[in-house]
């Protein structure tokens, strides 16, 4: 068991997302908003990128600084366009990711490891998280379980709800990548639209995670790309069960 300890990490990591990016993925699909995850994320990512080129070699603290300020400039920018805009928010929405991920490509080419970097913050390696940076998601994610648990109608609220996933977001995506948090934002959350409650969802979550985190480890494979994509085929089994 000695030899398996390592795995420790990695299992938290996914148990931490999937506790916490589930409910969230719930409100998204109820406003009606799923490029919003994507948008956000994008952001945290642009900034956690772009702090590469403010200082050489950042402190993880710096990188955490810098995809929190991105991702709550584009929150607030996101609430808006919808308030303003709300028939034409997904397509804005969308725009502002495609203009997140060509600046963090514009970035990456400034900075001589930026492509390793953009790779890493899109297909996050999980086996190799390290506990700083789950530490830092737990405290961002703390406010999203209390709320969950007491009080789950004030997640609705546009004015807590976009700076709190801001901030999540921010922290998730260099822990976990982008791929893999926009799949536990969504796929799980279509179980609960086929009447799963979020506990089961939840579960339901963890052992997909779990079994993709095994196949990575077994087959020597990308262990991001392994949890997303047996997340995503989680997601599309919901298709599967009747209403």
């Amino acid at each position: 068991m000695s030899e398996l300890a390592w795995l420790l990490a990695p299992v938290c990591a996914l148990v931490l997302a999937a506790v916490t990016l589930v409910p969230l993925g719930r409100e998204v699909l109820q406003r009606g908003v799923v490029f919003v995850d994507l948008a956000l994320a994008q952001g945290a990512a642009c900034g956690a990128l772009l702090s590469a080129l403010w200082w050489d070699h950042p402190a993880v603290w710096k990188v955490q600084a810098s995809a929190s300020l991105a991702a709550l400039l584009l929150a607030g920018l996101v609430a808006w366009v919808v308030q303003r805009w709300p028939a034409q928010r997904e397509a804005l929405i969308g725009l502002l990711y495609v203009a997140g991920a060509n600046l963090a490509l514009w970035g990456a080419s400034w900075e001589p490891h930026g492509r390793e970097r953009l790779d890493q913050l899109l297909s996050a390696d999980v086996l190799w998280a390290p506990w700083s940076t789950i530490a830092w998601f737990g405290v961002c994610a703390a406010p999203v379980w209390l709320l969950s648990l007491r009080w789950p109608k004030t997640l609705a609220r546009n004015a807590l709800f976009y700076p709190l996933f801001a901030v999540v977001l921010s922290a998730a995506v260099p822990l976990l990548g982008l791929y893999l948090v926009f799949a536990l934002l969504i796929a799980p959350a279509l179980l609960t639209f086929k009447g799963h409650s979020l506990v089961a969802t939840i579960a339901l979550a963890v052992g997909a995670c779990l079994l993709g985190l095994a196949v990575s480890w077994t087959w020597d494979a990308p262990s991001g790309a392994c949890v997303a994509l047996a997340t995503a085929l989680m997601g599309l089994g919901s298709l599967w069960k009747r209403s």
